[in-house]
């Protein structure tokens, strides 16, 4: 699966935030439902225009963007 045909920004459509071609069904919108506990199914029936391979490109493309993140740890105070 090629999620760049899945997803993509624009920033004319919801604020640039990434969301399932052609729709403003936003990634964001997808992880969160999941996480609350909704399942696939319940997505499909909730959004007519999302399928199982676009909600499948949105958690590889959330999947990739928290790879993508680096860290930096600071350290703060003093200690001995």
């Amino acid at each position: 699966m090629n999620i760049n045909n899945m997803i993509e920004t624009k920033p004319a459509v919801m604020l640039g935030k990434p969301v399932i071609k052609g729709t403003r069904i936003t990634v964001e919108l997808i992880v969160r439902k999941l996480g609350e506990g909704a399942t696939i199914g319940d997505l499909m029936d909730g959004y007519p225009n999302l399928s199982e391979e676009a909600i499948h490109a949105a958690l590889i493309y959330a999947a990739d963007a928290v790879a993508d993140e680096q860290f930096i740890y600071l350290k703060t105070g003093t200690s001995n």
